[in-house]
């Protein structure tokens, strides 16, 4: 009850006809972009996943040889004469993508089974990225020797070969971009490339990605990554740096000879064995780091 000297509260204002039709059509519109872009969703394909399953495990064992460059080596001395007294790193267990890339991983099998990398060097460690193995050349020098019968690996001109990603450490990847072996080896008809690398970490590097192929993963001796990326490394100067631009700016051969020794390791670091690993259950679950 309101009393006669209290006027009754005035009712709330009615809205213009005008606002009700853009209220209307705007829950509506809402409503329809909801419903087609649920539509969209589920018409579109899903994105294929890459088959990761390991297929095949091989090991690789590292060790430092403190006498490799001794004064009176001579050119008959090879590493099972000059590095009797080697201190082992340690094992690397690598889980290999057969199927994603059958060729890459059925060579870098050969050339273990074959022990093609025994006895050969890590030959560049970049810090905080990868260090490299595999390079070709003379067997005297610690340069791999690569088996008559290996095939030839169509993959590294196929593109589905690249979509895996150098995403963090311990990524076993085949080198296209960061390869060193020399010209005139590559140009030989019969060349096989067998150079890899190995991300160290502990971040990733998408500076490799899609240039070089990823073909497998670090399964046990992560610690043994580590060792080999703390080993310190040839860094040139900045002047050194300076003049190797300029000599490479004005076309100088010897601007890329001078290269080869930087981030080299300044102790030998060397695979002193490595073979196949036969294990009960052929295949793991697909797994990435």
């Amino acid at each position: 009850m309101y009393s006669p000297l209290t006027p009754p509260p005035s009712p709330p204002p009615l809205l213009p006809h005008h606002h009700i039709p853009s209220l209307l059509s705007s829950t509506t519109i809402t409503r329809r972009s909801l419903l087609l872009s649920t539509s969209l969703s589920t018409l579109s394909p899903p994105r294929p996943t890459l088959d990761t399953t390991i297929t095949d495990r091989v090991f690789l064992d590292f060790s430092i040889c403190s006498n490799y460059f001794r004064p009176d080596r001579t050119l008959s001395d090879t590493f099972s004469t000059v590095c009797t007294d080697s201190t082992p790193l340690g094992r690397l267990v690598l889980g290999l993508y057969g199927h994603l890339v059958p060729l890459t991983v059925s060579n870098f099998k050969t050339m273990c089974t074959s022990y093609s990398y025994k006895n050969t060097l890590v030959h560049k460690i970049f810090p905080g990225q990868f260090f490299l193995a595999g390079r070709q050349g003379r067997r005297e020098k610690g340069e791999v020797k690569v088996p008559q019968d290996l095939a030839r690996n169509i993959e590294s001109v196929d593109s589905k070969a690249f979509k895996l990603t150098h995403s963090g450490p311990g990524i076993l990847s085949l080198c296209l971009s960061e390869n060193d072996d020399e010209d005139n080896i590559k140009l030989n008809p019969e060349y096989r490339n067998v150079e890899f690398l190995i991300t160290t970490g502990p971040g990733p590097c998408p500076q490799l990605d899609y240039k070089n192929i990823v073909f497998g993963v670090v399964l046990e001796g992560l610690d043994v990554v580590t060792s080999i990326a703390s080993i310190p490394t040839y860094k040139p100067s900045d002047r050194i740096r300076q003049f190797n631009d300029l000599a490479e700016f004005l076309g100088d051969e010897r601007a890329q000879n001078a290269r080869t020794i930087w981030n080299k390791p300044l102790k030998t670091v060397y695979i002193s064995d490595c073979g196949e690993l036969k294990v009960a259950k052929p295949s793991l679950t697909p797994s990435l780091p």
